[in-house]
């Protein structure tokens, strides 16, 4: 089975898991053994489902600004274990292709396998999501009309999205292309970086 195969069946099921109750504050349940790639696809999938409601509800027009300030702090918590998490996948694949030597005229990709499943991870939800519009029945047919069209895009993009993805780790894996992986080095949550933190001790 192709990675993309597996991530994205994974994916899936952490969506269709989390719409079982559809709550932000449910808690997971992975069904995947701990310290393994499918554990942390089902993960990332899952913070990914759980935020993209929080983005609804942040945009509520009469929300209390309390509420969005807290939700707003969840979302920057939520970016924080994502980003997390992708390195941890990262890591996976630095370990899978550790023993292989690059050949003399190996190229460097512009991302990193795990990036790339990042957004692979985005783009189920966003057919989930366009899925369910399509469905609508208190919807128009403008708009059926309107959501089919990006569905059908969408999902030619999750197609190319996973060849290329599955081409980038063939060709890691020939030594045709190298990871070198950068970590993430964000200022704002870090109190040694923000000047709004550290100016406050």
């Amino acid at each position: 089975m192709a990675f993309t195969q597996l991530a994205n069946k994974i994916f899936n099921q952490a969506i269709s898991d989390y719409h079982l109750i559809d709550n932000i504050d449910t808690p997971i349940h992975n069904p995947y053994e701990r310290d393994t790639v499918e554990y942390n696809l089902y993960l990332k999938c899952w913070i990914d489902t759980v935020q993209w409601h929080l983005e609804d509800i942040i945009r509520a027009p009469h929300i209390n600004p309390e509420e969005a300030l807290g939700l707003k702090r969840r979302i920057d918590r939520s970016n924080q274990d994502r980003t997390d998490l992708v390195e941890e996948i990262d890591t996976y694949f630095r370990k899978l292709y550790a023993d292989v030597k690059p050949a003399p005229n190996a190229r460097l990709n512009t991302e990193s396998p795990a990036w790339a499943v990042d957004r692979l991870s985005i783009l189920a939800l966003k057919i989930y999501h366009m899925q369910e519009q399509v469905e609508r029945k208190d919807a128009e047919p403008e708009h059926i009309a309107r959501c089919q069209a990006k569905l059908d895009i969408l999902l030619e993009q999750q197609v190319d999205l996973s060849t290329a993805i599955d081409q980038l780790l063939e060709d890691i894996e020939q030594g045709r292309k190298y990871m070198k992986v950068y970590r993430q080095m964000k200022m704002y949550n870090d109190p040694s970086t923000n000047p709004i933190l550290y100016q406050k001790k």
